[in-house]
């Protein structure tokens, strides 16, 4: 779903970073009037939470392989404003870092999904979230927030004169479902496990969250040590896409990195490269959650 430079035509890379621009600036100030002091510690773990799920590839068909987004599961637990400026900060952080997803790109990821992909996730629990089917509005978030990413990077590529027939869009589109479905199901299943937690998880936000908290920051450490030994190695949806119509060899990254593609490069052992990135990831994007809570809270007393 990260769209790496290369792909996108001029026009359309330079339109989507300027889109994105004043997309996120608005989430920043939403955020600033729904923030909660109590919040800081959660935007932190929530968005190393998600980093780190997002390193662990599942088989979805085809010598395809997925991932969890996880923007339907932030717009849950950190409200949607809060969740774009989490996200924000997470596909920064993976483009400058890890070299996933463009840097010129950037704007296009944001806005699909960190802006589209949180509200389009966001949008079933706020109709539905707090009646008889709260259960199905959380799947269908999560199914949501995969497939509109999914389409606008499509519909982007498509843009940029990106040639693509009707077979190989049906097999795509029919990869993502699946990714979607699957999605869905861990967002729910991980949603359900944080009430089990702590059952006034959302409903109370200024409940103690300090056990649920802690049980998700432990998931997220485990999940780049132990996760990674049974991560899919097949290319996701977008990169399987990619080199179906022989589009992979234009991806151009911008800037080295001693932990592009989530390998610390400077350690013998495949394991120890991709947990070692994977942790030195967490502490990024741990840093980055608190950093961004306390500025948010800093601007809404000024």
């Amino acid at each position: 779903m990260h769209i790496p430079d290369g792909f996108l035509s001029a026009p359309v890379w330079a339109t989507l970073d300027i889109a994105a621009i004043p997309a996120a600036g608005y989430m920043v100030r939403r955020a600033q009037r729904e923030f909660e002091e109590k919040k800081v510690p959660l935007l932190g773990v929530m968005g190393a939470f998600v980093f780190a799920a997002q390193m662990i590839n599942f088989p979805v068909g085809g010598a395809t392989s997925g991932h969890l987004v996880g923007s339907a599961l932030l717009s849950y637990t950190l409200g949607p404003a809060a969740a774009g400026v989490v996200m924000i900060a997470i596909l920064a952080i993976q483009s400058l870092v890890f070299q996933d997803g463009g840097i010129l790109a950037l704007g296009a990821n944001i806005f699909n999904m960190a802006v589209v992909g949180v509200i389009a996730g966001y949008l079933p629990f706020h109709l539905w979230g707090t009646g008889p089917r709260r259960k199905a509005a959380i799947f269908l978030g999560g199914m949501f927030s995969v497939l509109v990413a999914a389409l606008l990077a499509v519909s982007e590529l498509l843009l940029s004169g990106i040639a693509m027939s009707g077979p190989v869009l049906g097999v795509s589109f029919a990869l993502f479902a699946v990714s979607a479905v699957l999605e869905g199901s861990i967002t729910l299943a991980v949603f359900q496990a944080l009430e089990m937690l702590n059952p006034n998880f959302v409903k109370q936000p200024k409940a103690d969250r300090g056990f649920a908290l802690g049980m998700t920051g432990l998931a997220a450490v485990l999940l780049p040590l132990v996760g990674v030994l049974f991560a899919s190695t097949h290319p996701d949806g977008l990169e399987r896409l990619a080199e179906t119509i022989g589009l992979s060899s234009k991806a151009k990254p911008m800037l080295a990195s001693p932990l592009a593609d989530y390998q610390a490069g400077f350690f013998q052992s495949a394991w120890l490269r991709k947990a070692c990135a994977g942790l030195a990831g967490l502490g990024l994007i741990y840093g980055a959650g608190a950093l961004l809570g306390r500025f948010v809270g800093r601007q809404r007393s000024v």
